[in-house]
């Protein structure tokens, strides 16, 4: 389903199921998200909210239907193409999953090294990088040292520094108090307003409201209601 003027659905399900253990965690989903839209996927716990982002970078299959990325169906992508298609994917998740024994700079850089870049490239993009995302000074820190806001701020920045399509968040302010929460919100709509994508999983009403996006809604595994959110 798109929203007013049409633009390129830079993902599409049609008719999407996931099963584990023939339980349902999501039933008959159909949904377009355009390029460079912001949405809210909502939805109490256990909605199906988590599982849904799992689909589109496929960490998880579908049991059933199709899901097109970019115009790649992940039905029929050969397996050796799957980690150039993550690449187009930055994923911020509510337990950050950065690595405690290696600095903050080598587990932004590990993003790049992966992708066959030089090392010279390497620092000036992770320098750039936490500039942005205002942890500069931070750099030789580890993980555990940092605040969890810091953390989630150093998350985002492993999250954009490959310059991804689409950028997915699960729960990423869950875990934290109101004043970080607002500048890793702010933060994501910085790299929207950039051209990114940006998929936000959320059970929290206050985050939806502050920018001109699109909700959806899911419950027991269902999509109920998609539309687009007023801006305040």
């Amino acid at each position: 389903m798109t929203h007013g003027s049409r633009k390129t659905p830079i993902i599409r399900m049609y008719h999407v199921y996931k099963l584990y253990d023939s339980k349902s965690a999501l039933s008959d989903i159909s949904l377009e998200i355009e390029e460079n839209e912001f949405l809210f996927v909502t939805g109490a716990s256990g909605a199906g909210k988590t599982t849904l982002l799992k689909l589109l970078y496929f960490g998880e299959s579908a049991t059933n239907g199709q899901v097109i990325i970019d115009g790649v169906n992940l039905l029929r992508i050969p397996k050796h193409q799957i980690p150039f298609l993550r690449r187009k994917f930055g994923i911020i998740f509510q337990d950050y999953k950065l690595i405690p024994s290696k600095t903050v700079f080598e587990n932004l850089a590990l993003v790049l090294e992966a992708a066959g870049h030089k090392r010279k490239f390497v620092e000036k993009k992770v320098k750039s990088v936490l500039r942005i995302v205002g942890l500069e000074e931070k750099q030789g820190a580890l993980p555990p040292s940092l605040s969890g806001g810091e953390q989630q701020r150093i998350a985002i920045a492993r999250a954009v520094i490959g310059d991804p399509k689409i950028i997915l968040a699960d729960e990423p302010t869950g875990n934290l108090d109101s004043g970080s929460a607002e500048i890793i919100f702010d933060l994501l709509n910085r790299f929207h307003k950039d051209g990114s994508t940006i998929i936000l999983a959320t059970h929290d009403p206050e985050l939806i409201h502050s920018i001109n996006g699109r909700k959806i809604v899911l419950d027991k595994g269902q999509l109920i209601s998609d539309h687009k959110i007023k801006e305040a």
